[in-house]
């Protein structure tokens, strides 16, 4: 194994935004009993370190590779199309438009239902998203297209949380 190898690689995987959850599980499992650290006990300190290391850098592909808005970016990034998030907000109208609507309703959500119909909606949103990005990653190749997807998955993952807790607040 190498230790600059990228996620993908290191994991025996295709880069691709398409992954089968099951077998990056696995693959982590089998990686995780390779490089643990408790394997290498007996052959000293330094060689602990070195299998710290590992395990720290399989966990972190793991972490990476397993999560939809997580690997999508890593991929835009490898591919030459940063997300720069935090200073590239630039968004389509539409998009922009349906954000306003959705917090004027989480403003005025005052039931539960109101909020259950507001959460399916972004649900909905979410799969519609990400079905795009594999579109734009997996047959396109349209990393720059797929950025632009990537930070609105990233608002409509945060406005998920905020709507799950003013659920869960209503609900206590």
């Amino acid at each position: 194994m190498n230790l600059d190898a990228d996620d993908f690689t290191l994991f025996a995987v295709p880069a691709a935004f398409a992954q089968d959850r099951a077998a990056l599980d696995a693959r982590w499992k089998a990686l995780q009993a390779e490089v643990h650290p408790d394997r290498f006990a007996s052959q000293g300190a330094a060689a602990q370190r070195v299998a710290m290391q590992w395990a720290v850098r399989v966990n972190e592909a793991y972490q990476r590779l397993k999560d939809p808005l997580k690997r999508a970016a890593y991929l835009c990034e490898r591919n030459g199309a940063p997300i720069g998030a935090e200073n590239n907000t630039a968004m389509p109208g539409a998009f922009l438009m349906q954000q306003m609507e959705w917090r004027e309703a989480l403003d005025e959500a005052r039931e539960p239902a109101e909020l259950e119909r507001l959460s399916a909606e972004v649900t909905q949103s979410r799969r519609s998203v990400l079905s795009g990005l594999q579109r734009l990653l997996d047959d396109a190749h349209d990393y720059p297209a797929a950025a632009q997807q990537v930070r609105a998955l990233m608002f409509i993952e945060r406005f998920a949380t905020e709507v799950e807790r003013k659920l869960d607040a209503l609900e206590t």
